[in-house]
């Protein structure tokens, strides 16, 4: 990147900074510092700007960059991953959004906790919500390290620990002074410019072809190396049994893990009512349709006029597929059309980090202090406010993640998001499932299916290629590989089914029919909702 690049880059994140961080000022001289104003921003969003929230939240890097160079290399094996991640939102929208809204207050272990013992479900439910929000943040943090340093033009160790730790410090700043309410109004920001960002590269795309979509698709076959098989099944997950299942797998990670995602359970909370949980999803499957249809146009579009030699000399997994695409659209290197796309594109990136790291930091310090801190606490002491202690875990889990993120930077860590997924659907579904609709669900029955999902995913991960036993794994000089899978959802899922299953059908204490009779009258109705 030339001098230019950098600087425009530079002035467009400094901009975006100055601003987010000027709502987070903003936000926190109105708070009033309750516990309903930090971890819900005192439920006084609208459907569309927790709709726009909520998108902002899903969009994540590998959405917007991850998922084009997909496509881009692999034809219509990337579309897939289209597929996967805007079904997840069907799950959302038929079973869990107004559901969760009228039982819970502010995560997920308010819902199972409404009908159990409360000291071992929130353990539980707040371990597991701590662990998927740690691995989709480790995610974020390498990818900040990475993806903005490459951007900036600086990809030595210095630019890229700096990197991490800058974005770090943000989070901190933006949980710790705004609560939920600064960290939507970020959501909503980076947003509006993500999808702004895609329609005008989408039309540009468009616009180079004339509009015939024949010939984008025709091009971009041509230049991809495959021939037609670039745009049938099999090119990526087609290589034998194996493949398969682990397509399988991540399908089912993705699809049902969406549904259990701590960061995107809590922003139910954040609306006055069901109806407008409802209609919040409606706003954001609308919304991330419209991206993830536009991000078909760009990954083909990114094939057909950069090539796929040049994404795989750029960077092998193709995350660079959208700032090569922008600037070529602009009229190339060393123009200044290429160099404004390219800035914006990068700054769009930058956004994306920091609006997603922002948004999980607050769940899982939320977690931390709401669940793990009021089970654990000592009754009769001298006990700190909850939203003090949330603070406290905002910093801790920034600098845990900062660690993280500067141990893993060399590391392929596309991995942890699926397991982020895999973990989510393995653990936080089965026990809000069966918590939501099984009348003889139990104390241990939750606890069970909680950390029968969670134990399996994790240990599968370790014993799996993507830590050792191949060439590209994160420990190639050693071999732990039992588990020839890279995504354990296909197995971690239904172990976290059964275990709750069992561990009802096992439990000496009786399921509370006044509670579920009470939680099933709340979750349909609204009746005593918070």
């Amino acid at each position: 990147m030339n001098g230019h690049h950098q600087a425009l880059a530079l002035a467009l994140f400094s901009a975006f900074v100055a601003v987010t961080l000027a709502i987070t000022t903003w936000v926190s001289r109105k708070r009033h510092g309750s516990a309903e104003e930090f971890y819900a921003g005192g439920r006084l969003f609208s459907p569309m700007e927790n709709g726009f929230a909520l998108s902002g939240d899903y969009l994540s890097a590998a959405s917007f960059l991850g998922v084009t160079g997909l496509i881009a290399l692999f034809g219509y094996d990337g579309l897939l991953y289209v597929v996967g991640f805007l079904v997840a939102w069907l799950v959302v929208l038929f079973f869990v959004a107004e559901l969760v809204r009228n039982c819970g207050r502010f995560t997920l272990a308010d819902v199972v906790a409404a009908r159990m013992r409360e000291r071992p479900v929130r353990i539980a439910a707040g371990t597991s919500s701590v662990t998927v929000s740690i691995l989709y943040l480790v995610a974020q943090m390498v990818g900040a390290g990475s993806l903005v340093a490459l951007l900036l033009g600086g990809t030595g160790e210095a630019a890229r620990s700096w990197t991490v730790i800058g974005v770090g410090a943000l989070m901190v700043v933006y949980v710790s002074f705004g609560g939920m309410r600064a960290t939507t109004w970020i959501q909503i920001v980076k947003s509006v410019l993500m999808l702004g960002g895609t329609v005008v590269l989408t039309v540009l795309v468009l616009l180079r072809f004339h509009g015939n979509v024949d010939d984008l698709l025709r091009t971009a076959t041509d230049r991809s190396g495959h021939g037609k098989a670039f745009l049938a099944p099999g090119l990526k997950y087609g290589g034998g049994w194996t493949a398969r299942a682990d397509f399988v797998s991540l399908g089912l990670a993705l699809v049902l893990g969406t549904a259990g995602l701590p960061h995107i359970l809590s922003r139910f909370f954040t609306v006055p009512t069901a109806r407008a949980a409802r209609r919040s999803v409606v706003w954001s499957v609308g919304l991330i349709g419209g991206f993830y249809l536009m991000t078909i146009v760009l990954g083909f579009g990114a094939a057909a006029l950069v090539g796929p030699e040049a994404l795989k000399k750029s960077d092998a997994s193709g995350n660079t597929a959208v700032p090569l695409l922008a600037l070529d659209l602009g009229g190339g290197a060393d123009t200044t059309g290429g160099t404004v796309l390219f800035a914006v594109v990068a700054a769009v990136a930058f956004a994306t980090i920091l609006a997603v790291v922002a948004g999980i930091t607050l769940t899982s310090s939320a977690s931390v202090a709401h669940d793990l801190y009021a089970a654990l606490r000592r009754p009769g002491g001298r006990q700190r406010g909850e939203v003090g202690v949330a603070r406290v875990a905002a910093v801790g889990i920034g600098v845990v993640a900062i660690a993280l993120g500067l141990l893993a930077r060399d590391l392929n860590v596309a991995f942890l998001v699926g397991l982020a997924f895999a973990v989510a659907a393995s653990a936080n579904l089965p026990v809000l499932m069966y918590t939501l609709f099984w009348r003889g669900f139990t104390t241990r029955g939750a606890v069970w299916a909680v950390y029968g999902g969670l134990v399996p995913a994790v240990l599968l991960v370790v014993l799996s290629p993507v830590v050792s036993g191949s060439p590209d794994s994160l420990f190639p000089g050693v071999d732990l590989q039992y588990f020839p899978l890279r995504n354990p959802g296909i197995v971690s899922i239904p172990l976290g089914f059964l275990a709750g299953w069992l561990g009802t059908v096992t439990s000496a204490e009786p399921p509370d029919e006044a509670k579920h009779a009470e939680t099933e009258v709340r979750s349909l109705t609204g009746a005593g909702a918070v």
